[in-house]
């Protein structure tokens, strides 16, 4: 079990002041991810590498919908 407790979670400065955003935290060894409109909520985690793979293709634009 991964302990995220204390996680230091951030949001894209794009993001605003709205709630409706993904946050990343970097652990040790991982990352997670969860759902700002709910914290308490389901966390994914990945191993680091993917997560960067994750997040460049975020940034690339690679799963816009529409």
């Amino acid at each position: 079990m991964i302990d995220i407790a204390d996680a230091s979670w951030k949001k894209s400065s794009k993001s605003g002041s709205t709630s409706e955003c993904v946050e990343v935290a970097r652990l040790k060894t991982v990352g997670a991810l969860r759902d700002s409109k709910n914290p308490a909520g389901p966390v994914l985690v990945f191993p680091l590498a993917q997560l960067g793979r994750f997040l460049a293709g975020a940034r690339a634009g690679q799963f816009q919908h529409g």
